[in-house]
């Protein structure tokens, strides 16, 4: 219910500041159960516009351990389904957290397994979290505003799914298969740019 009202707020501010932004290939995007939306991490708005775009499935966010500290961005930021990782030293719980979440199916995973626009390193655990949750990845790309100036001047916003990645529980992720999924993945974000006209 908080999720809900929260981005029902940010749906109307970020209409009257931009407009409504634009969803693109929406079909593609799994109707009967939760999944992984993975995506390039390439500014603060980015998991703003993904969660308006995916509504009105509901998501778990990771969030580096440090936004917990202050009891009440604590409070708020654990009611709208972020949990803590630490992210220079990820314990197991980076992993059998979100694997958790997704079994009990009642939320999708935000997930940016890449640094920015111009990193193609993929952490191996998305792949790892697909693979132990049984869910599958959703690649999208969000286009727009990268700053609140720039949401301001009403830039357009667009948000475009790929088609999904499944890794499947059989398959052993040594180095190899690592490499072969990451690269899927990253060509999938890489056609979606190119989609968007960013590359």
């Amino acid at each position: 219910m908080f999720y809900s009202i929260v981005r029902g707020i940010i749906r109307i501010f970020v209409y009257i500041l931009n407009g409504k932004p634009e969803v693109q290939n929406r079909e593609v995007v799994p109707k009967d159960e939760n999944y992984i939306l993975a995506s390039p991490h390439r500014t603060w708005l980015d998991p703003v516009f993904l969660a308006l775009a995916a509504s009105p499935e509901q998501f778990s966010f990771m969030a580096k351990k440090e936004l917990f500290k202050n009891p009440l961005l604590r409070r708020l930021i654990m009611k709208m389904n972020a949990f803590p990782v630490d992210r220079k030293n990820p314990g197991p719980s980076a992993i059998k957290t979100p694997v958790k979440i997704l079994k009990e199916g009642k939320l999708g995973l935000v997930i940016f397994p890449t640094g920015s626009r111009h990193s193609s390193e993929l952490k191996g655990g998305t792949l790892t979290i697909a693979k132990l949750s049984g869910k599958p990845i959703v690649p999208a790309v969000y286009s727009g505003p990268k700053t609140f100036k720039e949401l301001l001047q009403r830039k357009k916003a667009v948000v475009r799914f790929g088609e999904p990645l499944v890794v499947e529980r059989k398959t052993r992720l040594n180095d190899e298969t690592a490499k072969q999924y990451g690269d899927l993945l990253q060509s999938r974000f890489d056609t979606i740019d190119k989609e968007l006209g960013q590359q």
